[in-house]
């Protein structure tokens, strides 16, 4: 998500910068320079045609334009620039899930070492500078990501209400599935709300004693009369303390810096609805955006229309082309739309992760510590110490009672079998 904004940010800037010095005297000639540059030739394009779309004043006069069988080319250049912006961005991710525990891999040693060859180019100032906003940010609680969360939310919302909501009701879609957005959001913020607010499950002196009698101790990832050196307690099985919160929580997941909490017995239920209400959210304004961007080059006939390619024949309106005008029509539109797009794969990726974690009563603590007792495994050549290091998930029953243990966690009074 942070990936998505920084370029975003960072297209719109170079866009505007660009647009009141080396571009002017050629869009006012309507004739695009052609650049080395794959991105100034991205820009030319872009802007001679936010000029010349400038004259339609509404909706019907939008229409009217697109009636015109003739077309001129445009250039695929924001099209493959999304297409590599996004594999970019889903490789990154898919390659910092499988290489963060892993170091004794290529990409291991490059996540590994990389920050300390950079460091020798960059300034001391600036490396500290950046070392103290980044503690800020992910190592001390703090509501950065809470005000981030919010205004991205808004950010998007007034998009759809202002200009899809408002095309779709013009082109008469039915006015129930162009609400169920809004719906999802109440509930979302709701649940939002819970997960910030709501006790995980911290762990005191007065409930330290109920704590440990919930779940037993696997003896390989949790182990009996272990205490925590910073809270001073006996450390309850699948407990764990939190170095941003400064405390211990029962059943700890993980921290959660969107949340600005802790995810823990009392407050996973909450999490996971929340989870998936975004989830839903973004997937639903995508699909509304995606029907209306497909029902309006359907009504304008714009599927029926020629373009001239390169050599100046007439050539028939394809999906990469009807995609590239889209975008020169409606840029914040589509752009929005390619935001949710990644968002919605990237929470889709996420919430499979939580819910297959639920279904086999993990934690995703647990899950990251019996990964590296499973590797450690693999290099022992002790058989003796291999057998007793031998980890078994020992909480997980069937799938109905993992699921009840998330919404209506086990408590002092029912100790887990």
């Amino acid at each position: 998500m942070l990936s998505c904004i920084l370029v975003l940010v960072l297209f719109i800037f170079l866009y505007l910068f660009h647009f009141h010095s080396s571009f002017k005297k050629s869009l006012l000639d309507e004739k695009p320079m052609f650049y080395t540059s794959f991105y100034f030739r991205c820009l030319t394009v872009l802007h001679t045609y936010f000029i010349r779309l400038k004259v339609i004043a509404d909706f019907n006069q939008w229409k009217e334009f697109l009636h015109k069988n003739e077309i001129k080319a445009l250039k695929m250049d924001f099209l493959v620039l999304f297409l590599v912006y996004l594999v970019c961005v889903l490789t990154s991710v898919l390659l910092l899930c499988i290489y963060s525990k892993r170091t004794h891999t290529l990409a291991g040693e490059i996540l590994t070492y990389g920050p300390q060859v950079f460091s020798r180019f960059i300034p001391r100032w600036l490396q500290r500078a950046t070392q103290k906003a980044f503690h800020h940010l992910f190592h001390t609680r703090n509501c950065i990501f809470i005000i981030l969360h919010l205004a991205l939310e808004g950010a998007v919302y007034s998009e759809y209400t202002w200009e899809i909501f408002y095309y779709c009701q013009e082109l008469e879609f039915s006015p129930y599935p162009l609400l169920l957005p809004y719906l999802l959001l109440i509930i979302n913020l709701f649940f939002f709300f819970l997960s910030c607010t709501t006790n995980p499950g911290i762990i005191t002196k007065s409930n330290e004693e109920s704590f440990l009698q919930v779940y037993e101790y696997d003896e390989v990832i949790f182990l009996k009369n272990m205490k925590c050196p910073t809270c001073d307690l006996r450390k309850p099985a699948r407990s764990k303390h939190c170095s941003i919160c400064n405390r211990c929580v029962h059943r700890f997941d993980h921290h959660c810096i969107w949340v600005n909490n802790c995810i823990g017995a009392l407050n996973a239920r909450y999490f996971l609805i929340y989870l998936l209400t975004l989830t839903a959210m973004a997937a639903s304004i995508a699909i509304i955006t995606i029907a209306f961007l497909i029902h309006l080059a359907f009504v304008s006939g714009m599927t029926l229309g020629t373009y001239l390619d390169d050599h100046g024949q007439k050539q028939p309106v394809d999906i990469a082309f009807l995609v590239q005008y889209l975008f020169l029509t409606f840029p914040r539109i589509v752009f929005m739309l390619g935001f949710v797009i990644v968002l919605c794969l990237l929470l889709g990726g996420y919430l499979c992760f939580a819910l297959y974690l639920s279904v086999t009563n993990q934690t995703a603590n647990e899950w990251y510590k019996s990964s590296r007792a499973k590797c450690h495994r693999c290099h022992n050549s002790d058989p003796v110490q291999e057998k007793n290091s031998a980890y078994k998930n020992i909480y997980a029953k069937d799938a109905w009672t993992n699921l009840k243990e998330i919404f209506k966690p086990i408590t002092d009074c029912e100790k887990k079998k």
